[in-house]
C-alpha cells in the first residue's frame, strides 16, 4: 500500500462514532413473521462463516440497540452466515477521521462508504480492491435492476480502474429552505418570496424575539461548514444566478465554487454576516448540527435535504423534535423557496461511492457484495425501512400498512436503528412499486412533498465526473475553501477573488481538472463544451 501520510496528518480522535460488534452466530432466536432469516438459514449453513467489518454513514440521531433487539443484524447474520461489525457516524469530518485512523493502522474495513473526492485518494493509495467481476448485473441483480445503470457505473470510474461504485442515490430532489411559520405569524410577517424579503425575515428572527422568551438568543439562518467549507446553503448563490454545483450554460461548463462570478456572491455573504443574522458558529457546524439548532429553537431558517425532514411524525425530523425540545406545540416548519420557479438546483448525478478493502479476501468481498445486493432488493429494503412484516407492518400485495405503535416500540424507541442499515438505499419504495399506507403521514406532510416537487430543477451535466492520474482534486478543493473563507473573514471585500481564482486554476491545477471535466461532459452530451474561464 502506498504512503498514507496525507491522510494520517489530519487525524483527530472522534468521539461521535458508535461501534456495534457482531458476536458469534450462536443459536439465533426464531425469526418473526416475514423475517428473511428463517427462510435462508439452510442456504447460509452451506457457506463458510465470515466476520465482516463495515464502515458506513448514519444520522446522528440513530444508534444500534442491544443485539437482542436488532432484528436486522440477526437477519443478515443468519441469511449470509456472517458476524457483522458495523462502525458508523454521520457523514463529515468525524467519519473521515475514524475511517482514516483504521486505514492508517492497517485495519481497513472490508467494505466502507466514502465521499467522492476521498475515494480517489483511497484508490490512488492502494486501499481499495478491484471490483471487476463483483459489481456486475449477474452478481448484483437488484442493484442494477432498481438503482443503477451500467453506463452510469462505467462513467463513474477514476484512475482508469474499476475500484469504486456509486451508492444508490435519490434522483428526486428534496432540497428546500424551511422556515418557522409560527415565528412569522407572531411577528406579523409573510412568507418571503424574494431575497430582500428573506433578509427582512432574518433580521426579525434575530432581533425581534420571535420565540417570546425575552432573550436575544435566536438567529435568522444557519448553515453547514464542517469546519472548513464555504457552505452552498447560503441563498446568495441563487440570488446571483448560480444554481447547483457544476452545470452547463450554453457551450460552457460552470464550476460554481470557482467561477469568476463568485465575487458578488462573496460580497453578499460578507454583508449578510455583518448583519449578525447568521448563527456565528455556522462554519463549525457539522452536518446535522444545523438541524439540531433548528430543533432547539435557535434559528428560524435552514436549508433542508430529504423528503421527510419536516414530517409531523418523523422522530428524527425538525418538526417533531422542535415541539419536543422547545415544548412549543405550535412550532411549525414549512418549505419555501424564493427561486423555486426559476431553478432551485440541478438534477442529481451519482455522488458518493462504496469501496471494498484491498486486504479483503475474495470470500469477504463476495459476501459483502451479496449483502449489498440484498439491501438493494425489496426484501432488504423493507426490513431496513419499515421493519418486520406482520409485526411493524402488514402487506397486501404491493400495499404496505405501517403499524405505528409497533414501529415506535421496535424501531423508534431503539435508536431508530434500522436507518443505519438503510444507508445503502434512498427511502424510495416506488422503485419496487410499493404503496406505503402510513397512518403517520399526514395531509400536511403530503403538501410538503407536493410543494417541493413543484420547484424547477435544471439539467445536470449528464455524467459522473472523474479525474486523471496525477490530478489532485482534494488539494485543489482544500485550497479553494481556504481562500473562500479568507475572503469571508479576513479580506475587506471580495476584490481579491480573481487573483485567488487564478491561483486555484494554475498552481493547484483547477483548469486542467475542469478542462478534463468538460471533455467528459462533451462526450456525454454529444456536443462541443469547454470550461468557462472568462467573465
Amino acid at each position: 500500500m502506498k504512503t498514507f501520510s496525507k491522510i494520517t496528518s489530519v487525524l483527530i480522535t472522534s468521539s461521535l462514532v458508535l461501534t456495534a460488534c457482531g458476536g458469534a452466530n450462536e443459536g439465533v432466536s426464531s425469526s418473526p413473521k416475514g423475517s428473511p432469516g428463517a427462510s435462508a438459514s439452510a442456504a447460509a449453513g452451506t457457506k463458510e462463516k465470515l466476520e465482516l467489518k463495515w464502515n458506513v454513514i448514519a444520522d446522528a440521531s440513530s444508534q444500534l440497540p442491544s443485539p437482542d433487539k436488532d432484528f436486522v443484524k440477526k437477519a443478515i447474520e443468519q441469511k449470509f452466515n456472517v458476524s457483522l461489525k458495523l462502525t458508523y457516524a454521520p457523514m463529515g469530518q468525524d467519519y473521515k477521521n475514524r475511517l482514516n485512523t483504521l486505514i492508517a493502522s492497517g485495519d481497513i474495513p472490508d467494505l466502507f462508504f466514502s465521499e467522492g473526492i476521498d475515494s480517489n485518494t483511497y484508490i490512488k493509495d492502494g486501499v481499495a480492491r478491484d471490483l471487476t467481476g463483483l459489481v456486475t448485473p449477474a452478481k448484483m441483480p437488484n442493484y442494477f435492476k432498481y438503482w443503477m445503470k451500467e453506463d452510469i457505473l462505467k462513467g463513474y470510474q477514476v484512475q482508469n480502474v474499476f475500484k469504486r461504485a456509486p451508492v444508490p442515490y435519490e434522483t428526486d430532489l428534496y432540497r428546500t429552505f424551511y422556515i418557522r411559520t409560527d415565528w412569522l405569524t407572531k411577528l406579523g410577517l409573510k412568507m418571503p418570496t424574494n431575497y430582500d424579503e428573506l433578509i427582512t425575515v432574518m433580521k426579525a428572527f434575530t432581533f425581534d424575539d420571535p420565540d417570546g422568551n425575552g432573550k436575544n438568543d435566536t438567529y435568522g439562518f444557519t448553515a453547514v461548514g464542517n469546519g472548513t467549507n464555504m457552505s452552498m446553503d447560503f441563498p446568495e448563490f441563487l440570488k446571483n444566478g448560480l444554481v447547483g454545483d457544476t452545470y452547463v450554460e450554453g457551450d460552457k461548463l460552470i464550476d460554481v465554487r470557482t467561477d469568476i462570478r463568485l465575487q458578488p456572491v462573496l460580497n453578499d455573504i460578507k454583508n449578510l454576516l455583518s448583519l449578525k443574522v447568521v448563527d456565528p458558529d455556522w462554519l463549525l457546524n457539522k452536518n446535522g448540527q444545523q438541524y439540531d439548532k433548528a430543533s432547539q429553537g435557535k434559528v428560524g431558517i435552514v436549508l433542508g435535504m430529504g423528503k421527510t425532514l419536516a414530517f409531523d411524525n418523523n422522530p428524527a425530523g425538525i418538526q417533531m423534535k422542535t415541539k419536543q425540545v422547545t415544548g412549543n406545540p405550535n412550532a411549525n416548519w414549512e418549505p419555501f423557496h424564493p427561486w423555486g420557479k426559476t431553478g432551485s438546483w440541478v438534477e442529481t448525478i451519482p455522488g458518493n461511492p462504496f469501496l471494498i478493502s484491498s486486504k479483503a479476501s475474495d470470500a469477504k468481498a463476495q459476501r459483502s457484495i451479496e449483502i449489498l445486493d440484498w439491501l438493494s432488493g425489496e426484501e432488504g429494503f423493507l426490513l431496513t425501512r419499515y421493519g418486520q412484516e406482520g409485526v411493524d407492518y402488514k402487506r397486501d400485495g404491493k400495499k404496505i400498512e405501517v403499524n405505528a405503535d409497533a414501529y415506535k416500540k421496535d424501531v423508534t424507541d431503539n435508536g431508530n436503528f434500522i436507518d443505519i442499515y438503510g444507508w445503502f438505499t434512498p427511502r424510495k419504495p416506488e422503485v419496487f412499486g410499493l404503496d406505503i399506507m402510513d397512518k403517520d403521514v399526514t395531509e400536511r406532510d403530503k403538501k410538503i412533498v407536493e410543494k417541493i416537487r413543484s420547484y424547477k430543477i435544471l439539467p445536470s451535466v449528464g455524467t459522473s465526473l472523474a479525474i486523471k492520474e496525477g490530478m489532485d482534486l482534494a488539494g485543489m478543493r482544500k485550497r479553494m475553501n481556504e481562500l473562500l473563507i479568507q475572503v469571508l473573514y479576513k479580506d475587506k471585500d471580495a476584490s481579491n477573488w480573481p487573483q485567488y481564482r487564478q491561483e486555484i486554476m494554475t498552481k493547484y491545477g483547477g483548469k486542467a481538472i475542469f478542462d478534463y471535466y468538460a471533455e467528459q461532459v462533451a462526450a456525454a452530451q454529444g456536443k462541443a463544451i469547454t470550461f468557462k474561464t472568462d467573465n
